[in-house]
């Protein structure tokens, strides 16, 4: 690596990954033949699957599963606390004893749109595609199109034959 990648040697990284510079990746796990863009920040316990791409500017926090061949656009940003604080009652700083870690799924051939956020306990399901700037509440069908603020259901994915 050189000296504008961050990597901690707890990530378990696949075969044939693509990293960009200014990258921050700790206890994550990486599949095979993934691409990483540039400004992106994998956090520990994530796991990204076999070829996918992670477009720059995009976090992907602690909880959040994304599984293989998955477009991930630029500047996306996942949530994992319902109910995010900086202190305790006592006015101290909270600690991960202080809170739960909520979880994420992205399906198998999802596409994400950039600068959507994508909030806690949902998932997107298989081949589903998020619009971009979109903000996903609740969970999305496979093979479903959503859009908005919050998304909402437009249509399905429909393959045209060739």
């Amino acid at each position: 690596m050189n000296e504008f990648v961050c990597i901690a040697p707890s990530v378990k990284l696949g075969k044939n990954i693509k990293l960009s510079k200014f990258i921050n990746l700790y206890g994550c796990e990486i599949g095979d033949e993934t691409k990483i863009g540039a400004f992106v920040e994998i956090q520990k316990n994530a796991t990204v699957g076999k070829c996918c791409k992670i477009s720059s500017h995009t976090f992907i926090c602690e909880g959040v599963e994304i599984e293989d061949n998955v477009f991930i656009g630029h500047s996306v940003t996942f949530i994992n606390d319902v109910y995010p604080r900086a202190t305790v009652a006592g006015g101290g700083l909270q600690t991960e004893a202080d809170w739960k870690v909520e979880k994420t799924r992205i399906c198998k051939g999802a596409s994400i749109g950039s600068g959507s956020t994508i909030l806690c306990n949902v998932t997107v399901g298989e081949n589903a595609i998020v619009g971009a700037g979109s903000v996903v509440t609740k969970d999305v069908p496979a093979n479903a199109i959503v859009a908005g603020n919050p998304a909402k259901f437009l249509r399905f994915v429909t393959e045209e034959k060739k």
